[in-house]
C-alpha cells in the first residue's frame, strides 16, 4: 500500500475516533445489548497503594476553583439567563442521563452548543481533506523510531483493532495512537449497541424541543490542537498510555467516578501522578494542557459569547474545560458574568 493511501485511510481513522471521544457521535444498529463495562476505580486504588501521591492529587484538585459543579447558570444584567453543563463524552449510563435541572435549563433556551455540532458527511471529508499533515510524519520520521520494539508492538495491536493494517503504525504521529487508545472496546461496543454518550443526548433533546445546535469548535479545530502538542512530549505520553493499555474499562471507571463525586478536576493530576511512576516528568504533560485545555477554553469561551449576550444559551462542553483559573467559568466571570452552580 502507498504512503498516500495509507494517509487517507488513516485520517479516516483519525475523524472517527476524534470525533467518538470529543463530540457527540454514535453507531446504532439496535440489534446487540449494551455491555456493562465493569471497571476498578484507580483513584481508590491509589489511595490504597500509594498515599502520598493521592495526597497530591486531591491536594491539587481541591486547588482548582470551580470544580464542585458541572451545571451552572450564567447570569448578567439585562440579559436572561444561560447555562453551562461540563459534560463527559460516554455513554456510561450514570453519566448519559439528563438530570431534572438539565432539562428544565435545556427547555428554558433557544440556543445549544456543543464542542462540535457539524458531523455531515460533509464536513468529516473537508476536515479528512485538510488533515493528512497534522496526523501522519511527512519528514521521514519513523514512529517505531522513537518506541522500544516492546512499546511498539502494542502500538500495532492499537492500530490494528482501528480497522488499519498494523504496517500503517510508523506513520502515525504519537497523538493520533494515544487518541485511538483513548475509549476502551467495551466503550465502543456499548455505543455501537445504541447507547448515547451525554453529549448526543444533550443534542437530541435539543432538536427534540426544535433549538438548533451549533458548534463552538470544528473538527479541524481539534485535530490541530492535538497535533499541535510538540513531538517530544506526544511521545512521553503516549509511552506512559501503553503502560495501562490494558486498563481501558480500569481508567475510563476512575473517570466516571471522579464526574459523579464531583472530582473531575483530578483527572489532570491523576494523569501526572500515573506518569510520575514510571519516570516520566509533569513537563511532559505541559503542551498538552495548554493545547487541549488553555488555547480550547479561550476560543470555546470567545465563541459562547455571542450566544450568551443574547441569553437563553445552553452550552455543553467536556467538564475538564469548566474548572482552574483558565477555565470557562473563570473566563465568562471576567466578561462581566455572574456564574453560579446548580449542580
Amino acid at each position: 500500500m502507498s504512503i498516500t493511501k495509507y494517509r487517507t485511510e488513516i485520517a479516516a481513522a483519525a475523524v472517527v475516533a476524534l470525533v467518538f471521544v470529543f463530540a457527540a457521535f454514535s453507531f446504532q444498529d439496535g440489534k446487540t445489548a449494551p455491555p456493562k463495562c465493569l471497571g476498578v476505580d484507580m483513584l481508590a486504588e491509589m489511595s490504597e497503594r500509594a498515599p502520598a501521591a493521592y495526597k497530591t492529587v486531591m491536594d491539587e484538585a481541591g486547588a482548582l476553583p470551580n470544580s464542585e459543579a458541572v451545571l451552572w447558570k450564567i447570569e448578567k444584567p439585562g440579559v436572561d439567563p444561560s447555562y453551562l453543563l461540563g459534560t463527559m463524552h460516554l455513554s456510561d449510563p450514570r453519566i448519559a442521563r439528563l438530570s431534572p435541572a438539565t432539562k428544565d435549563a435545556i427547555g428554558h433556551s433557544t440556543s445549544v452548543a456543543l464542542e462540535v455540532a457539524d458531523l455531515s458527511d460533509k464536513a468529516v471529508a473537508e476536515a479528512m481533506a485538510k488533515a493528512s499533515a497534522l496526523l501522519v510524519y511527512s519528514d521521514g520520521t519513523k514512529l517505531d523510531t522513537r518506541l522500544s520494539p516492546e512499546e511498539f508492538k502494542k502500538v500495532q495491536q492499537v492500530v490494528s483493532k482501528s480497522g488499519l493494517p498494523d504496517s500503517a503504525s510508523t506513520l502515525m504521529k504519537p497523538w493520533l495512537v494515544s487518541m485511538l487508545m483513548a475509549t476502551s472496546d467495551c466503550e465502543r461496543k456499548q455505543v455501537a449497541s445504541g447507547a448515547k454518550v451525554l453529549d448526543l443526548l444533550v443534542g437530541a433533546e435539543a432538536e427534540r424541543r426544535g433549538i438548533k445546535v451549533v458548534g463552538l469548535e470544528t473538527i479541524q479545530d481539534q485535530l490541530g490542537a492535538m497535533a499541535s502538542i510538540p513531538d517530544d512530549e506526544q511521545v512521553a505520553m503516549l509511552k506512559v498510555g501503553l503502560q495501562y493499555i490494558d486498563r481501558s474499562n480500569d481508567l475510563m471507571e476512575t473517570l466516571v467516578q471522579m464526574y459523579l463525586n464531583r472530582k473531575i478536576s483530578a483527572a489532570m493530576p491523576f494523569q501526572i501522578a500515573l506518569a510520575a511512576e514510571h519516570g516520566t516528568p509533569a513537563s511532559a504533560f505541559d503542551g498538552f494542557q495548554k493545547a487541549l485545555l488553555v488555547d480550547r477554553n479561550a476560543r470555546m469561551a470567545e465563541a459562547a459569547l455571542p450566544l450568551l449576550d443574547k441569553g437563553k444559551a445552553f452550552i455543553g462542553i467536556g467538564a475538564l474545560h469548566l474548572s482552574g483559573p483558565k477555565g470557562l467559568v473563570a473566563l465568562l466571570r471576567e466578561q462581566g458574568f455572574t456564574v453560579t452552580a446548580v449542580e
